[in-house]
């Protein structure tokens, strides 16, 4: 297996009571598989107590990075960060509510090799409230076949990805649609993917910052450009990164 170095980080945002043990088991499994890594948790402007916590947390965990956003900046921003502060050969993120096991980092790793840019998570069985489940699965078999994307699950955030595929391009949403402005750009720039079944669980703090009417409006007005960025003018963005 190979020995790259990894940069493994969480958005944050009022996980207060989940993001402590996502940061000690992201240390145990990197532990297993590379000598060089860091962690890095991006807070996007918690209220819960979380960055306290994680503040106290870097005397226990010495390769820790935190990165502050002292106004919210959205999910897309706060992957943003999480992409600009990385700095090992491969990238690994998810969410800092622990909906998906960390320690399944693993998965992923061992599909890694000098033929694959992207290995991405799916679910395999998506653990939320009936009507989530139904709403995700209508968004991702839309959105696969809108942006003609090479995974199953773009909206699983689970993914361990080479630090070159991502300087190939910037990334502008600030929203949720970030995932799928992700995937489609390291889709046109060429990276190969690879997907494996992980494991996903039902919320145990915190609450959904996605699932209200105003959100997911934004969030729909907001793919209808990027479709067309995209899609329609593939060509024109082609060359704006060459």
């Amino acid at each position: 297996m190979n020995n790259y170095s990894v940069s493994v980080f969480f958005p944050c945002y009022n996980d207060k009571g989940t993001i402590a043990t996502l940061v000690r088991e992201a240390k145990s499994t990197l532990e297993k598989i590379t000598d060089d890594f860091e962690i890095i948790v991006i807070d996007d402007g918690s209220t819960d107590g979380a960055r306290e916590l994680l503040t106290e947390l870097q005397n226990d965990v010495a390769q820790l990075k935190l990165v502050f956003h002292e106004k919210n900046k959205g999910y897309g921003g706060a992957l943003q960060s999480g992409f600009k502060a990385a700095s090992k050969e491969l990238v690994f993120y998810t969410d800092g509510d622990a909906q998906y096991d960390v320690k399944e980092l693993t998965k992923l790793y061992e599909l890694f090799g000098d033929d694959v840019d992207v290995v991405n998570g799916f679910k395999i069985k998506r653990n939320d409230p009936l009507h989530r489940v139904l709403i995700g699965k209508l968004y991702q078999n839309v959105m696969k076949v809108a942006f003609q994307l090479p995974i199953k699950d773009p909206d699983c955030d689970f993914r361990l990805m080479r630090k070159s595929s991502l300087e190939k391009f910037p990334l502008e949403s600030m929203t949720g649609t970030i995932c799928i402005e992700l995937v489609k750009k390291l889709d046109i720039t060429g990276a190969r993917f690879k997907e494996v079944g992980v494991s996903h669980f039902h919320r145990i703090y915190g609450k959904s910052q996605f699932f209200n009417f105003s959100r997911v409006a934004r969030t729909l007005w907001k793919l209808m450009f990027l479709w067309v960025e995209l899609m329609l003018r593939r060509s024109a963005f082609k060359k704006q990164i060459t």
